[in-house]
């Protein structure tokens, strides 16, 4: 039998994502800010959560919420100053969690210092801080796309030339080529560390080393194009490597890097532990699920049979020397009660069932804030209530090839991010006891039923099944470092796996569908132990959503 892997504290740790705009409001703007986050702390304690996420809190012009970094190592405005994210820091140490940051490595803002710099001129000291192109032929560099819709390429006419974005066209990519670009970013790295800051989750990571010939790519399939042009780049891996000597390996600080197209044959190359890169990935393969060739506003369909090859498939990739986090929602996709439950008759069932999956495969569980009381997605009636940037644009781009406004706010409601940025639904009250004010973000309407407060009264809510699943994990080490084995691969309805080490196993039966299955597991098994139904011995009947964890015989 394969050894288990090395043991670390980040192993072991529950990490929770907050969107800091839209967590707790302190002063009644409407935005939610760092003395929030300290206020709601102790709801964190109690779910049993080890390590915090933080979303970008750097001082920003917020075109993109935040990823466009105007400073970093200033605080917006918005969220409140040094002092206060210091005093949150201290919070979270003084409960025993770890915080995390996140940092933007592959692209700053157009209003940074380093941008105005470059683009004042076609010779300065800065120029090289970015990629500078001459246009071809009266038009951009290149047919390269961005993520966001349209060209990943803006004129700039003071010098004639074009600077590449691979994102919004205020969030100008950073030049890694430039060794003074790297040392540069080392030393806001150091910054954070030395403040004490125990990690970070790196954006868009595998993005950083650029194709400097920029090929004309003749893909038509955007994630074909991000994975073969955009990511994993020719010095990728020397950069990562540089990066953690001249600064994470300084600390005993977690890395996490967001995986835009690392596939499971390129993962290892950037986790393995004999490589000294990342600590681990999110990898995005079931985040792309339904995306057709023109992205998330061209949905096709997907099976969970899909969803279990990807669990499969990454879990033989990463093996014993590599480690990946486990999440099915974020700040940049649906919620996942409605992407991959059913937020209707089912929606607290399926919303336990989707904890049990998380907080059951081998990786770092990452709870997404609100999942633990089942927020779901938002449905918003006119284009003016989305605030996303890449919503926004795909917006115009599809109502200029023919879309009616209907049509794409209907795609948009589905599959928009704006659906897990919604603000946090703390109680009852008005605006969801979220801030006094006007909330930057329309709330879910569906708040009165849907709350903290509410599900902390009641021991049987999605927060009370959170917390007792996160305590069973951290009591099962076998959760954490043990092996996996899908036990049906091809059942339509049924996610059944094992988890087992040299001295246990346990199965997992999950019925990812609303309608009664009759099943009959693979393996022998014994007692119940976790359900999301009343906990009774198993009758050989999976329940809609039903969610088991069982002994074997």
């Amino acid at each position: 039998m394969n050894t288990t892997p090395a043991k670390t504290w980040w192993k072991e740790s529950i990490l929770y994502q907050i969107y800091p705009r839209s967590f707790m409001d302190s002063n009644g703007d409407g935005i939610g800010d760092l003395e929030g986050i300290i206020q709601r702390l102790d709801h964190l304690a109690f779910l049993g959560v080890d390590m915090i996420w933080l979303c970008p809190v750097y001082d920003s012009p917020n075109d993109d919420n935040g990823y466009d970094i105007r400073d970093y190592r200033a605080i917006g405005r918005e969220f409140g100053d040094m002092d206060a994210f210091n005093r949150l820091l201290k919070g979270v140490h003084d409960r025993g969690m770890r915080l995390i940051m996140d940092l933007v490595l592959n692209h700053t803002s157009d209003e940074h210092a380093w941008f105005k710099a470059s683009s004042a001129s076609a010779h300065n000291d800065y120029r090289d801080y970015y990629f500078w192109q001459k246009g071809v032929n009266g038009g951009s560099p290149n047919n390269w796309p961005s993520f966001f819709a349209g060209n990943a390429w803006t004129y700039d006419p003071r010098t004639d030339a074009w600077y590449l974005h691979l994102f919004s066209k205020k969030q100008p990519d950073l030049n890694w080529e430039n060794p003074d670009v790297r040392a540069a970013l080392y030393e806001v790295v150091n910054f954070w560390l030395d403040k004490g800051v125990d990690g970070f989750r790196l954006d868009v990571i595998p993005l950083i080393s650029k194709r400097t010939d920029f090929p004309v790519t003749t893909l038509d399939r955007f994630g074909d194009i991000v994975r073969s042009v955009y990511s994993n780049g020719p010095r990728v891996h020397e950069y990562i490597r540089e990066l953690r000597a001249n600064t994470f390996a300084r600390k005993d600080a977690v890395t996490v890097g967001e995986g835009p197209g690392i596939t499971p044959q390129t993962g290892p190359d950037y986790v393995n532990s004999d490589r000294d890169e990342l600590d681990m990935i999110f990898h995005l393969d079931h985040m792309f699920l339904g995306y057709g060739p023109g992205g998330r506003f061209d949905p096709v369909p997907f099976t969970l049979q899909d969803i279990k090859h990807i669990v499969r498939q990454w879990d033989q990739a990463v093996g014993q020397k590599g480690w990946i986090s486990i999440f099915m929602d974020n700040h940049d996709f649906p919620r996942m009660v409605s992407r991959f439950g059913n937020d209707g008759p089912f929606r607290r069932q399926s919303a336990c069932l989707l904890a049990t999956m998380i907080l059951t495969l081998r990786g770092t569980p990452c709870i997404y804030q609100g999942s633990e009381i089942a927020m779901a997605n938002v449905t918003y009636d006119r284009i003016e209530d989305f605030d996303d940037v890449e919503t926004r644009n795909f917006y115009k781009q599809m109502r200029a090839q023919g879309m009616t406004d209907a049509a794409f706010i209907a795609l948009a409601n589905q599959y928009g991010r704006d659906n897990a940025r919604t603000p946090m639904q703390w109680s009852a009250s008005p605006n969801a006891g979220f801030t006094t004010g006007t909330p930057w973000l329309n709330i879910n309407p569906d708040y009165p039923d849907w709350n903290v407060e509410d599900a902390m009264a009641d021991p049987d809510s999605t927060l009370h099944f959170y917390r007792n699943m996160i305590a069973f994990r951290k009591a099962n080490p076998l959760l954490t470092y043990g092996h996996y084995e899908d036990l049906d691969p091809n059942h339509p309805q049924v996610f059944a796996y094992k988890r087992y080490d040299e001295d246990r196993t346990l199965v997992v039966l999950l019925n990812c569908s609303d309608t009664p299955v009759d099943y009959t597991a693979p393996m022998a098994i014994g007692d119940a132990l976790i359900s999301n139904y009343s906990l009774q011995p198993y009758s050989g009947v999976l329940k809609p959503w039903h969610a088991l964890i069982l002994n074997t015989r």
